[in-house]
């Protein structure tokens, strides 16, 4: 599915909501996976490319230790600048980089890895070629992917609960953009396309996404994301009631108090 420009946005107060609400809602699983499978194999330099506010950063300098050089990047210098200011990491430098035209030497990195970006780029085979020009030979390309919208129970809801409050233009964000990506036969076609030579590895992990109160992951989703844009753009008035509408919607499916649903995603992996 095309991506529209409002899709890559995270501005204003989205960076903080995001990190508060969405990354231990479903983020944080997804990132120490990630970190454990570059600990894997012996790194001495790893790039992140979308690194956001950095919960992929975090958990790699957690487990690679301070003698491995991490650089995180983003097109979005108010996530970086985010990321950056939660902890101070010495061995992490916080860099704006355009995924598809990144600013960094052939054959300087160990490792590259992305959480959840590449469905934001405009031009995935571009990036993907970025990627292969900038990993050492025997390098690793680590990324995930969403599966499918009606996998992930919590977005299903929100954007089902949506058509209510804009019934002649719902909001799409979610299944277009971080949701219309799961295809791994067209993934593949593209890292093929994109000069990766070796076949990738494909797993998929479902794990829960549990939260204390029914309106967290409507606020996740609905302020934390450019889901908001989406909104707003359409009337910057009816956030609050899209909210409160995705809140209902979670509770009559869910119940009230902790509310938990299912997240599923690819895992996408393979040599440079």
């Amino acid at each position: 599915m095309p991506t529209q420009q409002s899709d890559k946005l995270f501005t204003g107060s989205i960076p903080e909501i995001y990190e508060k609400y969405l990354v231990p809602l479903i983020f944080e699983h997804y990132a120490q996976d990630l970190a454990t499978r570059v600990v894997e194999k012996p790194v001495s330099r790893v790039l992140e490319i979308a690194a956001g506010t950095g919960v992929v950063t975090r958990a790699m300098a957690d487990v690679l230790g301070a003698g491995v050089s991490i650089v995180a990047t983003d097109l979005n210098q108010a996530m970086l600048d985010y990321g950056a200011s939660v902890r101070d990491d010495k061995n992490v430098e916080w860099q704006e980089a355009n995924a598809m035209a990144l600013p960094f030497e052939d054959n300087s990195f160990d490792a590259v890895v992305c959480q959840f970006g590449v469905m934001f780029f405009p031009d995935r085979i571009k990036a993907y070629s970025e990627s292969l020009r900038v990993l050492k030979p025997g390098g690793r390309f680590i990324f995930n992917v969403w599966d499918k919208i009606e996998e992930n129970d919590f977005a299903y809801a929100v954007t089902e609960s949506l058509a209510k409050v804009f019934p002649e233009n719902p909001p799409l964000f979610l299944p277009r953009t971080p949701h219309g990506y799961s295809n791994t036969g067209e993934i593949a076609l593209e890292l093929r396309k994109g000069g990766f030579t070796f076949s990738p590895g494909f797993e998929t992990i479902s794990t829960r996404s549990i939260a204390s109160d029914p309106a967290i992951p409507a606020i996740a989703y609905c302020q934390g994301t450019p889901l908001r844009n989406e909104i707003e753009s359409r009337d910057d008035s009816l956030l609050e009631l899209a909210t409160e509408t995705a809140t209902e919607a979670i509770v009559e499916r869910y119940g009230t108090g902790i509310v938990d649903g299912k997240i599923q995603g690819h895992v996408v992996s393979l040599i440079a």
